[in-house]
């Protein structure tokens, strides 16, 4: 895979475990409201994005036909807090109650899933001209696939920074 994103990964993943990583159980897991996700659900979530865009990408690699150059789009804009995105089904997180290890521990899983199954793409070129419908997005490149993941994990970095901020966790 590109060390651009390989690096991408990286750091978004590094700065999301220090964001949570001295979090006592409790701060992980309390709601600032009842419609609001906890810190715990927020990662959850991303666990499930993260093995669902695995997936995703993995169908799209199948599917026959389907090559052609596709239209880029600034998944960058995933990262915009404003415009609100309702999670689909599959990726909404559960209700249970997290410790931090245990959630530190499903983040690594989910990456390493990710990370390994893209090594096995023996020609990574093949993910610019396949693509999968995106829930949020449309239609998107594979590539842009691994790259949303890690747009998507800062637009939620934020989100626990603004949870951290109403439960009142001092920085």
């Amino acid at each position: 895979m590109n060390q651009l994103i390989n690096d991408h990964l990286y750091e978004t993943r590094n700065n999301l475990i220090e964001e949570i990583k001295l979090l006592s159980d409790t701060q992980l897991n309390v709601k600032p409201d009842a419609n609001s996700w906890s810190i715990a659900q927020v990662c959850h979530h991303l666990v499930l994005v993260e093995e669902s865009s695995v997936k995703a990408i993995a169908w799209g690699l199948k599917q026959e036909g389907n090559k052609q150059k596709m239209e880029r789009k600034n998944v960058q804009l995933i990262i915009d807090r404003t415009k609100k995105i309702t999670a689909p089904k599959i990726v909404e997180p559960a209700e249970d109650f997290f410790a931090v290890q245990q959630i530190i521990e499903l983040l690594d899983d989910s990456r390493k899933k990710l990370t390994a199954f893209l090594d096995t793409i023996e020609d990574p070129s093949i993910l610019v001209e396949k693509s999968v419908k995106h829930p949020a997005i449309g239609e998107l490149p594979l590539d842009q696939w691994v790259e949303q993941i890690y747009f998507h994990e800062q637009r939620h970095i934020g989100q626990i920074k603004e949870i951290k901020a109403l439960i009142k966790v001092e920085h």
